[in-house]
C-alpha cells in the first residue's frame, strides 16, 4: 500500500489540477447533476478546508460542510483554484504534523488524521472523475489510488445505512488488484462473502461514479453480491448514480 497519504493527497490533486479548464469550459456540466466542473473544484476546496480546521488546534471543521453552492460563479476560475490549492497545502501539512494517535472531528464524528487524509483522497477521486469525465478525458492511476481502496472497505457499512439496510455483521473478504499488480487484501481470509477486482473500477463502484455492470468488480456470495449495488464510500443520503452503459465498460 501507499505510504504516505498526506504528500500522495498533493501529488494526485497537482495531477487534476493540470487538467482544470480555467476559460468558460469552467462552467461546463459535469455527469453530477447540477454540478459545474468549477463547483466540482470549489467543493474540494471546502473539504480540504474543513480537514485543515480539524486537524489545526483550536480550529474546528464547518459544521454546515457541503459545496458553497455557486460559489464558483462569484469566485472565478484562477481564484477558486487558487484557493483549493491553499486548502489542499495546508489540511496535508495539518494532518501530517497532528497526533496520528490522536481522533479529529470529522463527518459528525471522529476519525484518525490518515482517515481523513483518505477521504480526502476519495473526495479527489470521485469528483476528479466528474471532472474528466466532463472534458472526455483520462486519467492514468499508480498506486497511490490504495488510500481509496481503503476507505472504500472500511466504509463498507455506508451504502447500507444510506439505503435504509441494517449492516450485517459478518464481515467481507476484498481482494483487490493495484494498478502495479500487487494484491491488496482486506477482512478474513476465510470469510464467505468476497469482492474482487481492479482497484481504478472498484474506487469507480464505491464513489458511485460507475454503475456495477460497467465496471470489473465481482462478488461471490449473496450478500456480497447485494453490496455491489449499493455500494458507496460516503456518508449521507445515496444519489441517483449513474446508469448502465453511460461511459462504457471499463
Amino acid at each position: 500500500m501507499p505510504s504516505s497519504v498526506f504528500a500522495d493527497l498533493l501529488t494526485d490533486s497537482d495531477q487534476l489540477e493540470a487538467l482544470v479548464p480555467v476559460d468558460e469550459l469552467w462552467y461546463s456540466q459535469t455527469p453530477a447533476p447540477g454540478w459545474t466542473i468549477g463547483r466540482q473544484v470549489a467543493h474540494l476546496a471546502d473539504v480540504a478546508g474543513m480537514a485543515r480546521a480539524a486537524a489545526t488546534p483550536g480550529g474546528a471543521p464547518d459544521a454546515a460542510g457541503g459545496p458553497r453552492r455557486a460559489m464558483e460563479l462569484v469566485e472565478g476560475p484562477e481564484r477558486t483554484v487558487r484557493r483549493w490549492r491553499t486548502e489542499r497545502e495546508a489540511a496535508a501539512q495539518a494532518l501530517a504534523a497532528a497526533d496520528q494517535d490522536r481522533d479529529l472531528p470529522w463527518a459528525g464524528g471522529t476519525g484518525r488524521p490518515s482517515l481523513i487524509g483518505a477521504a480526502l483522497a476519495m473526495e479527489l477521486f470521485g469528483h476528479g472523475q466528474d471532472i474528466v469525465d466532463a472534458l472526455g478525458l483520462e486519467r492514468t492511476h499508480t498506486d497511490r489510488i490504495g488510500h481509496v481502496v481503503w476507505f472504500g472497505t472500511h466504509t463498507r457499512d455506508f451504502g447500507y445505512r444510506a439505503h435504509g439496510f441494517e449492516p450485517p455483521e459478518m464481515r467481507f473478504r476484498f481482494e483487490i488488484t493495484a494498478p502495479s499488480g500487487a494484491l491488496w487484501t482486506f477482512g478474513p481470509e476465510d470469510a464467505e462473502q468476497r469482492v474482487t477486482g481492479p482497484a481504478v473500477d472498484f474506487c469507480l463502484l464505491v464513489t458511485c461514479r460507475r454503475h456495477r455492470d460497467d465496471v470489473d468488480v465481482k462478488a461471490v456470495g449473496r450478500e456480497a453480491d447485494r453490496w455491489l449495488g449499493i455500494a458507496q464510500s460516503y456518508p449521507g443520503p445515496a444519489g441517483a448514480g449513474r446508469v448502465p452503459s453511460r461511459f462504457g465498460a471499463s
